[in-house]
């Protein structure tokens, strides 16, 4: 399918708004005023939600990007991924993301600026994949970072975006399930998230996590029950 023919099956979602139609009322969504909630586990790394207008840059976990999708599209907002021909969507709905409220264009191919236009003007998050967030140039991502905010969505760049308003990166990946003499099954993955930002959000906040947890969906270890079982790194 042609790009102008995918965004137009894009906007013509239920639910789905374009730039014309951002005058018409919408359900309040949002954990205060111009914001998007999160999962309880994710509150002390984003405090406060994800801030409409907003751009975000994820480095170091595909996982993380999903989770950050999980509480808007429950409670009613719609998401859209695109530059990630591999995301897991069965992983995705672990986390708890409303696969019903999510849209995929794998590969925007040569039409970056204009689907990503596109999907800032009818979406409310949209998660840009990694190789197309580390070739895109600096006028582009200044653009389309104005477009972000004149329409109060909120981008999530897997991967590094110049001037970027919170960055979230995760380290010390470990998963737990397997016994010493390497069997059994893989349980849960602790891992060291860790966010930086502008303004009120400038000092760094590090949260344990268990991403994924037990169930799939991200749980904050603080609030994990202990299950003793051995680890192993990767």
């Amino acid at each position: 399918m042609a790009v102008p023919e995918a965004v137009a099956a894009l906007t013509a979602i239920p639910g789905v708004r374009t730039a014309a139609q951002l005058g018409e009322p919408s359900v309040d969504t949002s954990v205060s005023a111009g914001s998007l909630p999160l999962a309880p586990a994710l509150a002390k790394l984003v405090p406060g939600g994800l801030r409409c207008g907003s751009v975000v840059s994820v480095a170091g976990s595909a996982a993380l990007v999903l989770a950050l999708l999980a509480e808007a599209t429950r409670e009613g907002s719609w998401a859209a991924i695109t530059g990630m021909p591999d995301v897991g969507v069965a992983a995705a709905a672990e986390l708890g993301v409303d696969l019903d409220r999510l849209a995929l264009v794998p590969d925007p191919r040569g039409e970056v600026s204009a689907v990503l236009s596109a999907l800032i003007d009818g979406f409310d998050l949209v998660v840009l994949g990694p190789a197309v967030a580390r070739g895109m140039q600096l006028q582009l991502a200044r653009r389309l970072t104005g477009r972000v905010r004149n329409r109060g969505a909120v981008l999530l760049a897997a991967g590094l975006w110049p001037g970027a308003d919170l960055e979230l990166r995760v380290t010390s990946r470990r998963w737990r399930g397997l016994t010493e003499d390497g069997f059994g099954h893989l349980e849960y993955r602790n891992v060291v998230a860790t966010s930086r930002g502008r303004g009120s959000a400038a000092r760094p906040r590090t949260v344990d996590l268990q991403l994924p947890g037990p169930d799939g969906a991200v749980v904050a270890v603080e609030a994990a029950s202990g299950r003793g079982l051995r680890e192993i790194a990767g």
